[in-house]
């Protein structure tokens, strides 16, 4: 496992964050994202298209209202297509959300042609409008937006005072806007598909890992009883063997020293018991599940007690936690509570904010704390040379249940946050599949 180093771009201050390359599991947002990138491409050409054929369609316009009307058009549809290509995260969601802002600009697009020739670069800009509707809504919208630049064009084409194309040219344009509409319904629905699996995939990967982890928890298990519970109930049986020889003696101090060295083998194997299963049956439901939420509240509670310091627990969001299989519980309480202690030993804080709940699809537990923070520019390989074990543990504890983890600046000027993610598909028992919402 590496850790790389990465600036957060959620603020203006660079974060140095130590983060594993493992990410949650992808959402619609990634296919979306990809349309959108197309959409951008798309205004791109348009803007191109709408800037050479301007001249031409300023030039023809009639002195008076229709120059107003004209250069009103060039206005609308070149800062539209700017603002949309260079601030698509602002513009973008509004035009996905209302559809008629598009028809809108049809308007727009459709007097620049008129005044204009449809042999010119607007018609190409015309032909992006299904090509957009595609992308962004689907074959329905996708259609209508068709047929009216197809309709757009033929009226285009009856008002050319000088027509000098033939029948082939006239239907040119027109067919381009039909496959354009269908280039961009079947972009949409590959990237939708591509996404979908995307996330099937990624999901079954978590599932997998959960699973790995109970079969590697197993095997610790199994290590642990051989060689830590057997050998002292081993122990055990020879002392009370001892016992039951000597007791026919007439010495009591020899029955005495037999049944103390019993008692003391069954109180160690008592305590190795307990300390063996504590944490995989504390909390746990009626299907074996830990309530997570209740855990760390209890945890912070006993840290803020032990050492006298500020640390209060605080829930994300409304959506409830469902319980957490007891291996993947036992990895995130066991990360939490490691930077907990990292936090009071390394960076002399004032306070400790412990959060846990769900954000859109995945799990979080975030640990802040005000103090010095990370060095610039360490990594998971200076940390392992220098002895620092307690990070190295959480990443190798994050990537054996499929989360990730980043180590770095929070959103203060100061401090540090270690945060784990793990995707939700990965709380379904392995072998199950995650409800649709």
């Amino acid at each position: 496992m590496r850790l790389s180093l990465q600036q957060e771009p959620e603020s203006t201050d660079p974060r140095h964050t130590l983060s594993t390359p493992v990410g949650p599991a992808p959402t619609v947002s990634i296919q979306v994202n990809a349309l959108q990138a197309m959409a951008r491409q798309v205004f791109l050409f348009r803007l191109a298209m709408i800037t050479i054929g301007t001249p031409q369609a300023v030039g023809n316009s009639a002195p008076g209202l229709a120059g107003w009307l004209v250069g009103s058009a060039v206005v609308v549809t070149f800062v539209g297509s700017y603002a949309l290509y260079r601030d698509w995260e602002r513009f973008g969601p509004l035009l996905v959300r209302h559809p008629l802002l598009l028809g809108v600009d049809t308007v727009f697009g459709a007097l620049l042609l008129f005044t204009a020739t449809p042999e010119s670069t607007l018609g190409y800009a015309v032909v992006c409008t299904p090509l957009l509707a595609g992308l962004l809504y689907g074959w329905r919208v996708a259609g209508i937006f068709a047929a009216v630049q197809c309709l757009v064009l033929a009226a285009a084409y009856g008002v050319d005072n000088h027509p000098r194309s033939s029948l082939a040219d006239v239907l040119l344009l027109p067919g381009f806007c039909v496959l354009a509409g269908a280039a961009g319904v079947a972009l949409r629905n590959l990237m939708l598909r591509v996404g979908a699996a995307s996330q099937a995939l990624t999901e079954t990967r978590a599932r997998l890992a959960v699973s790995v982890a109970v079969g590697n928890e197993r095997a610790r298990l199994a290590r642990e009883m051989h060689d830590s519970v057997a050998k002292t109930l081993h122990g055990l049986a020879l002392a009370a063997d001892g016992l039951a020889h000597s007791s026919g003696r007439t010495d009591p101090l020899t029955v005495r020293h037999q049944a103390e060295l019993v008692a003391r083998s069954a109180r160690r194997a008592a305590a190795e018991s307990r300390e063996l299963l504590s944490d995989l049956r504390r909390e746990s439901g009626l299907d074996g599940g830990v309530d997570l939420i209740d855990e760390l509240r209890r945890r912070t509670e006993d840290f803020s007690r032990r050492h006298g310091l500020n640390t209060v627990f605080r829930t994300l969001g409304d959506t409830p936690v469902p319980l957490v299989p007891q291996v993947v519980a036992r990895q995130l309480l066991t990360v939490a509570s490691e930077a907990m202690e990292n936090a009071n030993r390394h960076a002399r804080p004032t306070y400790l904010v412990v959060l846990a709940g769900i954000k859109g699809d995945v799990l979080r537990v975030s640990v802040y704390d005000d103090g010095r923070g990370l060095p610039t520019g360490v990594t998971l390989d200076d940390l392992r040379r220098a002895g620092h074990f307690g990070l190295v543990g959480m990443v190798e504890r994050a990537a054996s249940i499929g989360a990730r983890i980043r180590i770095g600046k929070g959103r203060a000027a100061k401090g540090t946050e270690v945060r784990l993610e793990l995707p939700t598909a990965a709380l379904s028992p392995p072998g199950t599949t995650a409800a649709d919402p």
